[in-house]
Order: C-alpha cells, then sequence, then structure tokens
C-alpha cells in the first residue's frame, strides 16, 4: 500500500454513475414493486451503501478511511436505470473507489433481482464523474513564480561544525511548486544578525516567503521567533497552528516549538523547527494551500484561482 501518512486531512468528495439497461416491462415491474425478489431500489442502495463501507476488504491497496456520508440515488427512464453514488470523508486520500464500488455492487444488485423476469439485462457506464478534496484541487499557478528565501539559522551550522540538513529538505521539496528560491543562506542563532537580514529581504520588496529553519526551540540561543517578531507587522497565527497541529499527530515534542508566521510589507515569513525530520513535516503540512496566501496579499480578497496574479 501507498505510504499516505504524510499527507493532511481534507474534505473528499467523490460521485459515480453506472447504467442497468433493461426492457420496459422489466422497468414497469421495479416502479411498480411487482419484482418477486422485492423492492429493487431498496436493496440496491443498501447494497451500495454496505459496499463502500467495505471496498478495503475487496480492492487489496485500497486504503481503510472514515466515511462520513454515502449515498446512492436512482433515476429511471424507459429503458434503464441509472445508479449514482456520492460519498464524502474527511481524510487524507480520495473516496472514488467507495464511490465506484458503490454504483457497482448497486448495479449487481439490481441485476441479480431482475434477472428472473429479463434475460436481455446489461450494466453498463460504470464511471467515476466527479473527485474533489485531493491536493491538485489546491495547486495554484502564477504568471511568474514567487521569490522564495530561505534562511538556516543554527550556530553549529554557521561555523561549519554539522552540515545543513533542514534548509536542503526545504529547498528541494520546493522543487515542484511554482517558486523560485533566490536566497540561500546559513546565519549564526544571533538576534541582531537574523533582525537585520529578515529586514533587508522584506524591506527590498523582491522576496514574496521567507522561510526559516532553525532557532524556534527553548534553548537560550534559540532566537528566530524573537527576531521574526521584532519585525513583522501583523501576525498569522493559523500557519504556525497548522504546522505544529501537523507535527504533534506525528510526535509529541512538535509542542515545543514557537514557530511563528506572519507578514512584512508582501512578505510572508515562516519559522519552521531546525531538525530535518521537523523540516519536511511543515513542508507537507504547508503546501501548496499556503501558496494561496498571496493571491490574498496580492488581490485584497480571496480571488477566483482563474483570475490570474
Amino acid at each position: 500500500m501507498k505510504d499516505i501518512s504524510d499527507k493532511i486531512d481534507t474534505l473528499r468528495i467523490a460521485r459515480a454513475r453506472g447504467v442497468v439497461k433493461a426492457g420496459e416491462e422489466t422497468i414497469r415491474l421495479v416502479s411498480s414493486g411487482s419484482v418477486a425478489k422485492g423492492n429493487v431500489l431498496e436493496m440496491a442502495r443498501t447494497a451500495g451503501i454496505m459496499a463502500a463501507k467495505k471496498t478495503p476488504e475487496l480492492i487489496p491497496l485500497c486504503h481503510q478511511l472514515p466515511i462520513d456520508t454515502i449515498t446512492v440515488d436512482f433515476d429511471i427512464s424507459e429503458n434503464e436505470i441509472a445508479v449514482e453514488a456520492s460519498v464524502k470523508a474527511i481524510w487524507k486520500t480520495g473516496v472514488e473507489m467507495e464511490a465506484l464500488t458503490a454504483v457497482s455492487v448497486a448495479c449487481l444488485t439490481i441485476y441479480d433481482m431482475l434477472k428472473p423476469h429479463d434475460k436481455g439485462l446489461e450494466i453498463s457506464g460504470v464511471k467515476l464523474i466527479e473527485k474533489r478534496g485531493g491536493k491538485t484541487d489546491f495547486q495554484e499557478n502564477y504568471k511568474e513564480p514567487l521569490k522564495i528565501a530561505v534562511l538556516v539559522l543554527s550556530d553549529s551550522v554557521a561555523a561549519g561544525k554539522k552540515e545543513d540538513r533542514s534548509g536542503k529538505i526545504i529547498v528541494d521539496r520546493l522543487k515542484n511548486l511554482p517558486v523560485e528560491v533566490v536566497t540561500y543562506e546559513i546565519l549564526p542563532d544571533e538576534l541582531d544578525v537574523i533582525k537585520n537580514r529578515l529586514l533587508e529581504l522584506t524591506d527590498g520588496g523582491s522576496i514574496d516567503l521567507l522561510l526559516t529553519t532553525g532557532g524556534t526551540g527553548l534553548s537560550p540561543r534559540d532566537v528566530t521567533v524573537e527576531a521574526t517578531m521584532e519585525i513583522i507587522e501583523r501576525e498569522v497565527p493559523g500557519i504556525s497552528e497548522a504546522v505544529r497541529s501537523h507535527g504533534f499527530r506525528r510526535t509529541p515534542y512538535a509542542m515545543l516549538s514557537r514557530g511563528m508566521a506572519g507578514v512584512r510589507n508582501k512578505t510572508i515569513i515562516i519559522n519552521l523547527p531546525g531538525s530535518s525530520r521537523g523540516a519536511a513535516e511543515s513542508m507537507d503540512a504547508l503546501f501548496p494551500w499556503v501558496l494561496h496566501s498571496f493571491r490574498i496579499l496580492r488581490s485584497g480578497g480571496h480571488p477566483r484561482k482563474d483570475s490570474g496574479s
């Protein structure tokens, strides 16, 4: 099975459709409730719902997930019964297989109940008609790549005693996004040095997003948060809350991070942990979702994605 432990939970929605073709007389039996085996549509609805819940048991590589709702509806016409299933869940992976399974089993149930009455039954057109909530729904595109600065803040790395790992992880994770890393620097844990560099980068007008890594813990030398606090104009607490929440579900030590996020001019500054694992998990929590913030900064609202920026 694919490892999805690094993903965040989002509202997942999927709809699927299928058709059972039958003769006119068979359709009349269904509509009048005269089928020998009983109420066809209610039995098919129940079977579809049960099947969706058992999808991981039927399809080997499907993940188990907490389904929040399943609906199975029917549209009867002269020669066919159309089946549509809708599934919702707040989870890390999509529910399209659950919707397709619900439709497939509902169609099979209809077939089973009608076959004594009709030898020409046919199941066709089982397909996914909607899928929402995955990472691709949140992808942002800009006419020009966003300019990113990455600052590694560590006495030991700055002195050459340790190799930078967290900063390189951050840069690597940005490669497939609509951004360009224009600055990558290593600085010691000196409050004035960090503060002055933050001011230079944010007052120049060319940096959209400034990511720092390191200096967010409880050590007396961890001063990144203090430097950030002194220069930002507005805090964006939701960003750091998302980082800590994502991290805490993976290690309780995430509660010890003091990282913050804020805005100065048109630049967003985000403090990330200094550990390589913490940096990687933080990037999972933030991207691509955080890139939507630049549309808000530039437009003053929540523009549509296709409005361009």
